[in-house]
Order: C-alpha cells, then sequence, then structure tokens
C-alpha cells in the first residue's frame, strides 16, 4: 500500500489526474445535456444512437495518424492543444444549446452535431496525448496504481458530471446546465499548464513515409497477441452491451422519471466502477490473466441483461452499478497491460489504436443500441445486447486457451 500512496506525493500525476478528472466531468456533464436535450427536441432512440456515431467516426479516422504526431512531436504540447480545443468547443455549444440565439429547432440540432463531431476529432488527439504524457510523469513501477487511482478520478468525473448537469438542468434550465461542463473545461485547461519537469522519452529515429511508421503501430500490436486480445475483448463486450446511450429514453419509457433520474442513472456505473478502482489503486494487481477479464466482462453483458429487465430506479441503478464494478476491472487490466508491454517510442500509435478500440466500443456502440432499438424495442434490444457479450466471453474462453493460462506480470516484457 505505500507503493500505492507514494504516487500521490507526484506533482506531475496530481496535475494530470486534476486535468484529466476536470475535463472528463465537461464530457460526460455535455453528454447528459446534449443526449437529454435532443431526445426532449425529437423523442428519437435513433438520433440518440446517432449522437454517438457522429463523434466516433471523425475520432477513428483522425486517430488513424493522431498517435503518429503524438510520437513525432510532444505528447505534452498536443494534450495542451486538445485540451484548449475542448474549450472552445464547449463554449460553442454552451452557446448554441443554451439557447443565445434565436435558433429553429432543427438549426439547434444541427449545431449541437457539429460540436460533437468536433469533439470526437479532439478527443482522438487527447487519448494517445495523455497515455505518452502520463508515461512520462510517472515511473514504471507505479503503473498498476497510478492507473487505479487515474480510473478512481474518472469515475469521480462519471458521478459528479451527470449528476451536477442533471440537477442543474432538471431546477435551473438547459442555459445553467450548459454553464457546468464549460466551467469544468476550463479548469482543466488551467490545471494542465502548470505541468513541469517531465521525464525525457525514449527516442527512437522514425524512417520511411508516415504511412509506414503509422502501419508500424499495426505491426506492433499483431504481434502481442495478449494485447490484441484484451483490447478486441473489451471492445465488443461494450459495443453490443452498453446501454448508456439508451439511458435518457429508459428514464423516460420504463422508470418515468425526467433529467435527475437520468442523472442518477448515468452516475451508478461509476458508484461501482470507483470501488472497484480505488481498489485496485491501493492494493495493484501484479499479474494479469486473461480469465479474470473474461470473468468480469461476461459478468457485465449479465449485469445489462438484469438491467434490461428492471423496472425500477434502486434496481436499474443496482445493475448500471455492478456493471461499472466490472468493467472496471477490464479496463485496469487493458491500460497497465498496454503500458507495460508499450516502448516510449510507440506510445502515441499504440494509444491511437487502443482509442479506436475504446470509441468503436462506447461511440459506435451507442449507435447500435439507437439502431437495435428502433428496429427490436428498447427493453429487447437491452437484453439482447447482454447475451450477445456473454456469447463472446465464451467464444474467447474457447478459443484462446493459451493466453486465458498465461499470467503476465511487471518483469515480463513479451
Amino acid at each position: 500500500m505505500a507503493l500505492s500512496l507514494d504516487i500521490l506525493k507526484n506533482h506531475n500525476f496530481r496535475l494530470l489526474f486534476l486535468t484529466r478528472t476536470l475535463c472528463h466531468m465537461g464530457l460526460q456533464a455535455s453528454a447528459v445535456i446534449v443526449g437529454w436535450q435532443i431526445y426532449t427536441l425529437t423523442h428519437s432512440e435513433f438520433l440518440l444512437g446517432l449522437i454517438g456515431l457522429t463523434e466516433a467516426v471523425p475520432a477513428i479516422l483522425s486517430a488513424l495518424f493522431s498517435g503518429y504526431i503524438v510520437d513525432l512531436t510532444s505528447p505534452y504540447f498536443v494534450y495542451r492543444l486538445c485540451v484548449g480545443t475542448l474549450v472552445l468547443n464547449m463554449a460553442f455549444l454552451w452557446a448554441v444549446g443554451g439557447e443565445w440565439f434565436a435558433f429553429s429547432q432543427s438549426t439547434v440540432i444541427a449545431l449541437l452535431f457539429a460540436g460533437i463531431f468536433v469533439s470526437g476529432i479532439a478527443r482522438s488527439f487527447l487519448i494517445p496525448a495523455f497515455s505518452a504524457l502520463f508515461a512520462q510523469a510517472v515511473e514504471k513501477k507505479h503503473y498498476a496504481a497510478s492507473n487505479g487511482w487515474s480510473n478512481a478520478g474518472i469515475q469521480i468525473a462519471v458521478i459528479v458530471g451527470p449528476l451536477t448537469a442533471s440537477l442543474v438542468y432538471g431546477f435551473y434550465g438547459v442555459r445553467a446546465a450548459w454553464t457546468l461542463p464549460t466551467v469544468f473545461m476550463i479548469l482543466g485547461f488551467l490545471s494542465i499548464l502548470h505541468v513541469r519537469n517531465l521525464r525525457a522519452m525514449e527516442q527512437q529515429a522514425f524512417s520511411g513515409s508516415a504511412i509506414k511508421n503509422i502501419i508500424d503501430g499495426w505491426h506492433f500490436i499483431l504481434k502481442r497477441p495478449l494485447l490484441l486480445t484484451v483490447m478486441g475483448l473489451d471492445m465488443v463486450t461494450v459495443l453490443f452491451g452498453g446501454a448508456v446511450a439508451m439511458l435518457p429514453a429508459f428514464a423516460d419509457q420504463v422508470l418515468h422519471v425526467g433529467p435527475e433520474g437520468l442523472g442518477l442513472l448515468r452516475t451508478a456505473p461509476a458508484l461501482g466502477a470507483i470501488l472497484t478502482a480505488v481498489y485496485f489503486a491501493l492494493f495493484p494487481m501484479r499479474t494479469f490473466p486473461l480469465s479474470r477479464m473474461l470473468w468480469a466482462a461476461g459478468g457485465f453483458g449479465a449485469c445489462m441483461i438484469g438491467f434490461g429487465f428492471s423496472e425500477t430506479l434502486p434496481w436499474a441503478m443496482f445493475f448500471l452499478g455492478l456493471s461499472g464494478l466490472l468493467d472496471t476491472v477490464s479496463v485496469i487490466i487493458r491500460l497497465t497491460l498496454k503500458q507495460i508491454l508499450t516502448p516510449d517510442y510507440m506510445r502515441g500509435r499504440v494509444s491511437a489504436i487502443s482509442s479506436m478500440f475504446v470509441i468503436s466500443s462506447n461511440e459506435l456502440g451507442a449507435f447500435e443500441s439507437g439502431v437495435a432499438a428502433r428496429l427490436m424495442g428498447l427493453i429487447p434490444s437491452i437484453i439482447f445486447g447482454g447475451v450477445v457479450s456473454i456469447a463472446i466471453c465464451l467464444g474467447t474462453y474457447v478459443l484462446t486457451p493459451q493466453l486465458r493460462q498465461k499470467i503476465y506480470t511487471d518483469e515480463d516484457q513479451s
């Protein structure tokens, strides 16, 4: 435990923790606001899913080269630029969504989607830049513990952002609600400006074309089956099993609650996740068996089935909270293995590819949820997604016995 607490004495880690937490608060708050605002204006589950697709497409396309740019330049410069871009974009959403201008309903919706599109581009650079910057600020022996603390900060953001945004939206209206994520993002930008004296990264001279160097990142991952498997498993289970995008519709149609209830639903997974994150921050994992991740991912799918059958707010929150607890186990395993197995000069590209998996699972998963809800109905689509997630975990268990049996520690670099 002493080693786990040592990381909190690291000045740069504290600043990165604060910056990432504040920025994520802003993104989470804006996700609740834009979801509820668009659903209130249109009552369309399909448009709720389209929010995810609008952010995913530019994020995935930009991630093809964002990691190369991070490796080629300065992770700190790229990260600071991305946070600054998100500040300006959030101010734009505040002006549009806050109804400061007399736009028509269709124009407001179109401009909100434009802001979501820009956010997707910024996030595609933000993720690999943070991963490389994180490795410069934290010693290797602290990777597992720092991932626990970092994930705890994310879960705090997932609790505070949606809850405060939904309460302010419900009691004070959309204009006041949009002020919150803008303020969070500005505070995050001010925090990152104070990072100093980062560790020099291991350098490798780039040769050949940009395309060749980008492809090198894919070759690196494809040669490491454990890394590829954990990234792919995390992606497909959340892609099919995640139901976050449908929470506005579920809150309205099934639970019959307003934005305040929606905020509670959005924070429920984080309440479970933060328990796991703090536990692994204090007692970091030393070994990383794939079987542990399979159990966690399968349990996540089972929680989605339970959530689909929920008819009251407490039961829905219980299953969402348990899903967050289990999902965090997968996240910490994936993040720690990625940092342990990746050399400095490849961190940007590997993290960018990893972000494509994450964005695909979250944002494309939101689109999948919207399409499935439209074709199958809201509740059947949620249950179906949970069943598919469990089936994928069982298939992975059967098809990858060699990875299931091997234990990876922080000394095992191959």
